[in-house]
């Protein structure tokens, strides 16, 4: 993987921090070879999203999805089995801890969560606040009948 050095653009610019530490932390995890669990993200609408993780064999009490600051994160731990009953020849499906980040856009926000048939599916949608939408504005001058411009 190639290293790229951001420091002219912090040398250059103002109020894009976070911007470039989202951009060296998605440098740090592609690094890392962070592979697993495999998962998808899909635009469901114009202003709607979800994110399909695999986590076979997870329950729905061992995945934690949390929110703050506009990083989604998904945890998975996978409770062991204490009874050792069990006697793997081959162990091909993969029951290890995971931790995967999203870094979300403004205004978007998580619209719930789903496990079925060992896929994780995160609904998420962009809800722009009405004073953030575009609107009309009148024009008008003396003697004529007002205008109206779209924004």
């Amino acid at each position: 993987m190639r290293h790229f050095d951001l420091t002219p653009l912090y040398r250059s610019t103002v109020g894009f921090d976070r911007l470039f530490n989202m951009i060296d932390g998605n440098l740090a995890t592609l690094d890392a070879g962070a592979a697993y669990p495999p998962y998808n993200i899909e635009r469901t609408g114009d202003n709607a999203y979800r994110v399909t993780m695999a986590v076979a064999g997870f329950g729905d009490g061992e995945i934690d999805i949390s929110l703050k600051e506009q990083t989604l994160t998904i945890k998975g731990q996978k409770t062991e089995e204490k009874d050792g009953s069990r006697e793997y020849l081959h162990r091909g499906i993969a029951s290890r801890a995971f931790e995967r980040k999203f870094q979300l856009a403004d205004y978007v926000e998580v619209k719930g969560a789903s496990l079925e048939n060992g896929l994780l599916h995160i609904d998420l949608a962009r809800e722009i606040p009405e004073a953030m939408k575009p609107r009309q504005i009148a024009i008008s001058s003396k003697g004529s009948d007002q205008k109206v411009i779209e924004g």
